[in-house]
């Protein structure tokens, strides 16, 4: 393997061929029917060769400067962005709104689709749509009118959790990064919203190459491979800190599951978990040896989009290549997941999640998360802002069980 320079996001990088798709039938559906078409590209790059030496250093110079320039407003911008967060202070949802919790990854689109939704509506008594955010970890929350105060469900995982534990009368869904697994209750409905991907990324100006196998990744978060080195003799012989999102995390799970080729692999001692799935702002990533599963479409929100602030920012972290994908993870034209990347296994669908009984005697419901209903006809540019890709009108509000 060759060392590619880290410097940006979505970095091509050459490899091998992406390996075939799996996933669930589900994920499989959404993929064939989500895959974007790549845009022509032109470098638009002209060497010069008639200016003087000491000129074209100058002008050198001068366009890195800019492009340093360039990149901190980005950065300044992207951090200084709003983002739609848990209801509206002093607004507390009525017993018969619909109110989700969970997923970190989806939160910011899920509110701001909730926020639409709730903006189209003219009649005071229909039922709204709310989302509380994942964090901040640690703190409680009421999620409606009458309910208890419950522990803020931090994670695909705990959003879940939450639907088994408590009645519509606390909480009705639970946003999903991940699809179903064997250990969730059969009688909950996954309902697919868009489509995203996971990849890696690391710092900057770290020790980490563009691109790495799927191999390595499985290696390196086995700890059977602790140092840069063993992976490319060219890398530095310093020691690799892998990190993971908390243990709830929709991320955690489907890359694991996705590293062990299907089978979820197991942590190995070397590796740090807890932190906030999608956070490029944790100082402990800032190391120069770190690197963290990351949700691409999360990414490309963050950084082309304006979607991050506070602590939601990709900071000093670039998302990078698996398995030589041509083009990487992020197409930078379209500002969008490659189309090749998502024709990986690292694609996934991102889903909302009901209680079967609800979702089949509601037809409320339904008629704004399912096929045809409102999220799936009118939520498209709000998907694509976020760094989704939109499913099709067939895969989009379609049912998954575990």
């Amino acid at each position: 393997m060759s060392r590619h320079s880290p410097a940006g996001p979505g970095l091509p990088s050459g490899g091998t061929s992406p390996p075939d798709r799996i996933g669930t039938a589900g994920e499989a559906a959404a993929d064939a029917a989500t895959r974007p078409r790549t845009p022509e590209r032109s470098t638009g790059f002209t060497r010069c060769t008639s200016l003087p030496r000491r000129k074209r250093n100058m002008r050198k110079t001068a366009a890195k400067l800019l492009t340093v320039a360039a990149l901190a407003t980005s950065i300044a911008t992207v951090a200084g962005g709003t983002a739609v967060a848990d209801p509206a202070a002093g607004v507390t949802p009525r017993a018969i709104d619909f109110v989700g919790t969970g997923s970190d990854t989806t939160q910011a689109v899920v509110n701001q689709l909730a926020a639409d939704y709730n903006a189209s509506l003219t009649d005071p008594n229909a039922p709204r749509v709310y989302s509380w955010d994942a964090t901040p970890t640690g703190t409680t929350i009421t999620p409606k009118a009458g309910s208890a105060a419950i522990a803020r469900p931090n994670g695909s995982g705990a959003g879940i959790k939450a639907l088994t534990t408590y009645t519509n009368t606390t909480v009705d869904f639970a946003r999903s990064s991940r699809g179903p697994q064997a250990s969730d209750p059969s009688s909950d409905d996954f309902v697919s919203l868009a489509k995203d991907a996971v990849a890696w990324a690391a710092p900057v100006a770290g020790n980490a190459p563009a691109n790495l196998s799927t191999a390595n990744l499985k290696d390196i978060y086995t700890c059977a491979v602790t140092t840069w080195n063993q992976i490319d003799p060219s890398l530095p012989n310093a020691t690799i800190k892998p990190f993971l999102p908390q243990a709830d995390s929709g991320t955690r799970s489907f890359f694991l599951t996705t590293i062990g080729g299907g089978a979820a692999v197991t942590p190995g001692g070397c590796v740090t978990s807890g932190t906030q799935e999608n956070q490029g702002s944790d100082t402990a990533l800032a190391d120069v040896n770190a690197l963290v599963p990351y949700s691409v479409a999360h990414y490309i929100g963050q950084v082309y989009y304006g979607k991050g602030s506070g602590a939601d920012v990709q900071g000093p972290l670039t998302i990078r290549n698996v398995d030589g994908v041509t083009g990487g993870p992020v197409d930078t034209t379209a500002k969008t997941i490659s189309a090749a990347f998502a024709a990986t296994p690292y694609s996934r669908v991102v889903y909302n999640v009901f209680r079967d009984s609800e979702w089949t005697s509601n037809a409320t419901l339904r008629a704004i998360f399912g096929k045809g209903g409102w999220l799936c006809t009118n939520g498209a540019n709000d998907i694509k802002s976020f760094g989704f890709l939109p499913l099709s009108s067939f895969a989009c509000g379609s049912v998954t069980h575990s």
